[in-house]
């Protein structure tokens, strides 16, 4: 499938007119109260809510390319406040209450995020929305139907979640060969550029610094060296996601996992009248390489979904590149699920990518003996999670005891990934064992493939 824009960040920058002119680099050594090492939602959310708590604190972030260069800026635009990791794998360090808590806070970032950007006039394009998980074959409705039981089970609020028939899934989107659709509400679907670079106008606003264009070669208790100067602060905050395998010290603790997505031309509305979306619903699907889309601001249909899952060594793309047979693949989701598209073009595709730590759950957490603080490993749920690691990160630096401080995933260890090559064995074997999954399944097998299951158990995903 020819493309027409193939990288150049995301489609998202080209949206809001390109790739913005970066600020000023910092201009040499000087002191701070705080450091934050990169400008993306996590190190924004951080200041934002540090500078709401004092606003005397003397806070710089330092950022190797833009404010939103990584995955704020290239996401799918997913607002979920979504719980998207073992529960059973913080339990082993907590309790089932601090669970709930804890998935009951992650749900409240949606609200949180749409006053902050009503109280701040960031325009987003935020639009309330469902999400809504659709099944194809039966297999993948068998794990609708669990899933919809597992959040019972973890006491959501039933009139979060529902349950469709093939009938009333298809008179939301018109999805072929649809059997249902697991409902999830309460979510939100946004524009990730404008939001990423909103929320960096409004913390500069409020007297934070942030060097653009400076490279980070070195960290420890008291400095961040970059190669534009030494920062000296007591709190230094690592907000740096997919791209800290970069920083030395830090090459295995999350994997970057690599996510693609296309984006089509505007849809005319004789074809919406053909699909449907008229909710606008966050949509996925049930398969185990699974998608996700939404309906965007002026009427296109986005579509992302794993392409190269992985490249050897923890290498990342350049300027959100993307490989054609990825293109290709996500383009054929998309026919696949919506027939009535294959006429449309492609204008853009791009990719990114998000952090994940060895257990597959995100953490976020202060050591108070070095200064040293983090969040991340979000797994693809950074555009909600992000907000509640900001709000978390700055009662930790202000040494403040409140129920977010004591969620499950506060200072949780993790073990690294393995050397390579076996992280790339592993990955890559996982998403093998994924495909003859779903290929089988698609086939006719009438129940969960037997890959699936052994795909988890080769990275504990």
């Amino acid at each position: 499938m020819d493309v027409k824009t193939n990288g150049n960040i995301s489609f998202w920058y080209a949206d809001i007119g390109g790739i913005p002119q970066k600020r000023p680099a910092l201009p040499g050594d000087r002191d701070a109260d705080v450091c934050i090492i990169g400008a993306g939602f996590t190190g924004l959310w951080t200041a934002y809510y540090l500078k709401k708590a004092d606003p005397s604190l003397n806070i710089v972030i330092v950022e190797r390319e833009f404010a939103g260069f990584g995955a704020s800026g290239r996401n799918g635009g997913w607002l979920s406040g979504g719980f998207g990791w073992s529960r059973e794998k913080y339990l082993k360090t907590s309790s089932r209450g601090a669970v709930i808590d804890m998935q009951r806070a992650m749900a409240g970032t949606v609200d949180e995020v749409i006053r902050v950007t009503e109280a701040e006039g960031i325009d987003a394009d935020i639009l309330r929305a469902d999400n809504l998980t659709v099944a194809t074959n039966a297999p993948q409705l068998e794990r609708a139907r669990a899933e919809y039981k597992f959040y019972r089970d973890w006491q959501m609020p039933e009139e979060r979640i529902e349950l469709l028939s093939a009938e009333a899934a298809a008179k939301r989107i018109r999805i072929a060969n649809i059997k249902g659709a697991f409902v999830i509400r309460d979510m939100a679907r946004v524009q990730p550029a404008k939001l990423v670079r909103g929320l960096a106008k409004v913390v500069e606003s409020l007297g934070v610094s942030i060097f653009e264009g400076t490279s980070v070669t070195s960290f420890e208790k008291g400095r961040v060296v970059t190669d534009r100067g030494t920062v000296r602060a007591p709190a230094i905050i690592r907000a740096t996601e997919g791209f800290s395998a970069g920083l030395p010290g830090h090459e295995r603790t999350w994997l970057p996992l690599n996510s693609a997505q296309i984006v089509t031309e505007p849809v005319p509305d004789s074809l919406w009248k053909e699909i449907g979306w008229e909710g606008h619903e966050l949509l996925g699907d049930a398969a185990h390489a699974y998608c996700y889309a939404q309906r965007t601001r002026e009427g296109r249909i986005t579509m992302g979904g794993r392409g190269v899952p992985y490249r050897f060594g923890s290498k990342t793309d350049v300027n959100g590149q993307t490989q054609q047979a990825t293109i290709d693949a996500l383009h054929a989701i998309l026919t696949r699920l919506l027939p009535q598209t294959k006429s449309l073009k492609i204008d853009h595709a791009w990719c990114g990518v998000l952090g994940v730590p060895r257990d597959w759950c995100t953490t976020a957490g202060f050591d108070r003996s070095t200064g040293i603080g983090w969040a991340g490993g979000y797994v693809g749920l950074g555009v909600s999670s992000s907000n509640l690691a900001g709000r978390t990160l700055a009662d930790l630096v202000l040494n403040r005891s409140t129920e977010l401080t004591g969620l499950p995933w506060v200072n949780r260890t993790v073990r690294k990934w393995e050397p390579e090559p076996f992280r790339w064995l592993g990955v890559h074997s996982m998403y093998q064992l994924y495909r003859i999954a779903d290929e089988r399944e698609f086939a006719g097998l009438p129940q969960t493939s037997k890959f699936a299951a052994l795909a988890d158990s080769i990275t504990g995903h």
